[in-house]
This record gives C-alpha cells, sequence and structure tokens, in this order.
C-alpha cells in the first residue's frame, strides 16, 4: 500500500464515518448498518499494516483520524443511549 493509497483510505473511512453519523442522527439504523459494513471494509486493509506517513501526508492522517473519532462519538452519542434503553426493557420481561 503506497502512502496515496493510505490517504485515500482513511479519506473514504472517513467520509463513510461522517454519513454513519447523519444516519444516526436521522434514526436510520437499516443505514447506519450498512455503512458500518462498508466502513469495515475498508478498514479491514489496516490489518496488514500501512506504510509510516510523513510531513503533510502525516498531518492530514491526523486530521482525517479526528474526523473519524469525532463522527464514531457523534454515533455512539445516539446509540448508547437506545442500547441502554433496549437492554432495561429486554431485562424487564
Amino acid at each position: 500500500m503506497t502512502s496515496n493509497e493510505v490517504l485515500a483510505m482513511y479519506e473514504n473511512i472517513a467520509a463513510l464515518s461522517g454519513r454513519m453519523a447523519a444516519a444516526a442522527r436521522d434514526g436510520d439504523f437499516d443505514g447506519l448498518a450498512r455503512l458500518e459494513t462498508q466502513c469495515a471494509l475498508q478498514a479491514s486493509a489496516t490489518k496488514s499494516g500501512v506504510p509510516a506517513l510523513e510531513g503533510a501526508q502525516r498531518l492530514r492522517k491526523i486530521d482525517l483520524l479526528k474526523q473519524i473519532m469525532a463522527n464514531d462519538r457523534a454515533v455512539r452519542d445516539v446509540t448508547e443511549p437506545w442500547h441502554g434503553q433496549l437492554e432495561r426493557a429486554m431485562s424487564a420481561h
């Protein structure tokens, strides 16, 4: 994997995670699940390792990771309370 391919992968993951956050806010949990699958497929490329980036490319990767983390937090802000409600409802029966 080249450094340009690494950045392209992180760009794709950042875009997908942004769409995931929007789907979660909209209550589109089927769409969220589909996007999660796409995101996991993109991220699976990192299992074999990725080359270290330098300079501007490294800074861009860091920015993309921050976006991904912020999007993940936005998804969790929506889904974690819902999961808690589901667990309480299931334990009541």
